[in-house]
């Protein structure tokens, strides 16, 4: 028998973990070449998994819902088709539950622990077991409600599973019968109180008025992340403005002719970008990563930029080769890769092998900000809203001008203040002298 392992893939150099979203083979089933076996969702990407041989899914390690590290071993196909299922196998359960069913029962030793988020399985009618999800088992407990007592819930879940929905529609019903009657027998048998009851303070703890709110896959995997690149890297920020009313008004200008032209909008990103690429140009060492002790300077530049993807945080496509492209090459790159994050239909490789990031959150009406490095990158800029503001120029005059800060944050492991400063200027400098007119 040859059976061909499926590990938790690599989707992304600074992601370290997946979340599998579901399955799309139970036990048992034949699997073709490159059909969809699994979908993976992470805090940048959600991606289809194609099995990458011909043949029957025979065990899967993780449920739906578990969230697994780069490199572990989630699935086994069995390739020789010819072959009965092993023994240590079970095929997908007569009730239909076969998502929670699926998962091959282990030895003691191998199993993994209850608090890795596995569902619970507890005894029901006729024999079946039914499974309960760790949040259903603790709501229940909270409600006070018996294990015995979901056995008679009608779940709306796959196989009949009971849901968050199902159990607090339950717990309503519960609660509105005889609930005027229960409220009349408390109030006979409790006597009169003795002393005024204290009035609840405005302000004061309330539970009532508190929300919990459960963090999504993708929010849990950017809080990890952001925290390992602070825990990796010493940030350093250094902060400057520089005067963009010629780009501004360049762009008001030509805005409308470029959209009829492209399709689409004429944003500032690609003027920063471009400033960004001729920076990196001139000084090489923070387009590097750092591996150990090792400097990894990078011969290509792979700009990365932050895409705020409505609901789900940012992800952080990179324009490939970008020193490459000319100015309406680089357009139309940004737009074709920004709608692809939104709709969340970015490519692993269209998600890799970033260089630096440049983040915009001024598009957000936000003066600067220090953003955190993507790892293993050295630096990241950040672009502030552009506002007008009364300014003293060289010659003494006083104007209105069209200002912007911008924020370079940098690996202080590799990048020193005075080569994170020269840059900075660098791609402010180069903002200052740029002739638009002369892009298009």
């Amino acid at each position: 028998m040859a059976r061909v392992e499926i590990v938790m893939p690599q989707m992304g150099e600074s992601i370290t973990n997946g979340t599998i979203k579901k399955w799309n083979k139970n036990i048992g089933e034949v699997v073709e070449l490159d059909e969809i076996i699994l979908e993976i969702s992470t805090d940048k990407v959600e991606s289809e998994i194609p099995s990458p041989v011909k043949g029957r899914l025979e065990v899967i390690h993780y449920k739906e819902g578990d969230t697994v590290d780069v490199g572990i071993l989630i699935a086994e196909v069995e390739t020789d088709l010819s072959q009965p299922m092993s023994a240590g196998s079970q095929s997908p359960t007569s009730s239909g539950d076969s998502k929670d069913a699926q998962v091959p029962q282990k030895e003691s030793t191998s199993q993994k622990p209850a608090e890795s988020g596995a569902s619970t399985a507890a005894p029901a009618s006729g024999g079946e077991r039914r499974f309960y999800t760790p949040l259903v088992k603790a709501m229940a407990k909270e409600a006070g409600i018996p294990l015995s007592d979901l056995e008679g819930i009608s779940g709306s879940g796959a196989g009949g599973r009971i849901n968050k929905s199902d159990l607090l529609q339950y717990i309503e019903n519960r609660s509105g019968k005889g609930a005027t009657a229960s409220a009349q027998v408390v109030q006979a048998q409790s006597p009169a109180p003795t002393h005024t009851p204290v009035q609840e303070v405005k302000g004061s703890y309330n539970p009532a008025l508190i929300e919990t709110i459960p963090m999504d896959n993708m929010r849990k995997a950017i809080a990890k992340n952001m925290v390992l690149s602070k825990q990796i890297s010493p940030h350093v920020n250094s902060v400057s403005e520089v005067d963009l009313t010629h780009l501004v008004k360049f762009r008001e200008g030509f805005k409308n002719e470029f959209q009829k032209q492209e399709g689409f909008k004429l944003t500032y990103t690609p003027f920063i970008m471009k400033a960004i690429i001729d920076a990196l140009k001139e000084y090489p060492l923070v387009n590097s990563s750092i591996e150990g002790d090792d400097v990894i300077q990078k011969r290509y530049i792979n700009l990365g930029f932050a895409v705020a993807v409505p609901g789900q945080g940012l992800t952080v496509p990179n324009v490939k080769d970008a020193d490459t492209l000319n100015m309406t090459g680089l357009c139309r790159a940004l737009n074709r890769l920004a709608d692809k994050a939104r709709n969340r239909k970015l490519t692993l490789d269209e998600m890799s092998d970033g260089t630096f990031t440049f983040s915009n959150v001024g598009s957000f009406g936000t003066l600067f900000a220090t953003p955190i490095i993507l790892q293993p990158q050295v630096g990241i800029y950040a672009s502030g809203v552009i506002q007008k503001r009364v300014m003293v120029r060289e010659d003494d005059s006083i104007g209105v001008r069209s200002m912007m800060y911008g924020t370079h944050s940098y690996d202080h492991r590799l990048i020193d203040g005075e080569l994170g400063g020269l840059f900075l200027e660098a791609i402010h400098r180069n903002l200052r002298n740029m002739n638009p007119s002369q892009l298009f």
